[in-house]
């Protein structure tokens, strides 16, 4: 092991915090710059309504749920079991957070006074990286690299250039760029010949063009129970009517399948634990008023309804099994995904053949990416922040040690 290695980290969310805390533990001298005046603000805003960490389930199905252009599953596996979801817990409680594992299987950090935020977690991080005499310098912007390696910072309306033994690049993807993650690093690498494939809004909501009456009568209305499917994929959960469209997990996990359609669409099955035949008995002989009776019989709720009742080009409704077979395949086209500054992350990023297994670029020795930034995407559910922490704890590791 290499030992006082210099080590520089641009950008700290949880993916530069944690290979800044990597390379710190195999003895390297580590400097972090960010741009904004503190860092970790994705980090708190994510934990806003509950940190969600990770997630509490075997290895081989948590490995499935990450997927992109090209995806290095096998090495992937490397990077996610260096440093798993178990690990990721332990390295809580060495913070004096212990965890939780909520009914879901996703995992939180235990309430302090009463709520689960990320500011304690991050707080005590921070305080903990400064008596590892970790520098930060913040409100420094990154503009490149000299031909050198040098980055390229400026900071209060000048510019400085600075050399490192080893350079992380930890900015982020496109998603909530308030917080410092504006993909602005695209440029600079792209001017070094760096392949990066282009950024998307993932994890967000859908547009469509509503009926005003939905809107009127359904807005902000959950669709609870339901199962989503786009193409061949489906998932089970809760939807929100909005004015624009869809919101909500499994629209959110459905994300990569509808990128991949030309006409993007979803069907729903509004009850998908009652069969076509058993709603058709359960209405038994009503032969009018068919939403209202179904409302009633099948337990259909308000939001469900007025789709029924107002979506283009499907009523009136002149039996119990017309209505029936569109409770089972409600077809919703969709116009386009949310812009990315709402999406909760972004798809895209550095294509997989620019850098080798330590997450190193190949046409820039010495300089390594990691999080968002490299082209991966997963759902939500701990999965993002997952990624975030294995492959920042990689990249501090390769980074010292190569």
């Amino acid at each position: 092991m290499k030992k006082g290695k210099d080590i520089a980290v641009i950008g700290g969310g949880p993916s530069g915090l944690m290979a800044a805390e990597t390379a710190l533990a195999h003895g390297a001298r580590v400097t972090l710059y960010d741009s904004m005046p503190s860092v970790g603000r994705k980090f708190l805003v994510a934990g806003k309504s509950g940190l969600n960490l990770t997630f509490d389930e075997p290895l081989e199905l948590f490995l499935k749920r990450y997927s992109g252009p090209k995806f290095p599953t096998e090495h992937w596996r490397k990077i996610i079991t260096a440093f798993d979801n178990n690990a990721l817990r332990a390295w809580s409680k060495s913070l004096g957070i212990e965890t939780f594992t909520a009914s879901s299987g996703k995992v939180f950090p235990l309430p302090v006074n009463g709520n689960i935020r990320a500011a304690p977690l991050l707080r005590r991080w921070i305080e903990r990286l400064r008596k590892q005499n970790l520098i930060f310098k913040t409100r420094h912007r990154w503009q490149g690299f000299k031909a050198d390696g040098s980055a390229i910072f400026e900071y209060e309306h000048k510019h400085h250039t600075v050399k490192h033994d080893a350079t992380i690049l930890a900015l982020g993807g496109g998603s909530w760029p308030h917080t410092g993650s504006d993909s602005n690093w695209i440029q600079y690498l792209e001017q070094c010949g760096v392949c990066v494939e282009p950024l998307s809004p993932a994890n967000c909501g859908w547009e469509t063009h509503w009926p005003e009456p939905i809107i009127r009568e359904a807005e902000g209305m959950p669709v609870k129970n339901i199962t989503l499917s786009a193409n061949t994929d489906n998932c089970n959960g809760e939807l929100v009517i909005t004015r624009y469209g869809l919101e909500g997990g499994p629209i959110y996990r459905l994300g990569p399948s509808l990128r991949a359609m030309e006409s993007p669409e979803v069907m729903i099955d509004f009850k998908p634990n009652v069969s076509h035949a058993e709603l058709l008995k359960r209405m038994g002989k009503v032969h009018r008023n068919f939403i209202r009776e179904a409302r009633r019989r099948w337990k259909l709720d308000p939001a469900t309804c007025s789709l029924l009742k107002h979506m283009p080009d499907r009523g009136p409704w002149k039996s119990v099994e017309q209505l029936a077979h569109e409770v089972k395949n409600c077809r919703i086209p969709l116009t386009q995904p949310r812009p990315i500054a709402e999406a909760i992350s972004s798809a895209g990023g550095i294509c997989w053949n620019e850098i080798d297994n330590t997450l190193m670029l190949k046409n820039l020795p010495g300089i390594y990416a990691t999080g968002e930034m490299l082209n991966w995407e997963a759902p939500t559910g701990g999965y993002l922040m997952q990624g975030c922490f294995a492959t920042g704890h990689w990249a501090g590791t390769t980074a010292t040690n190569c």
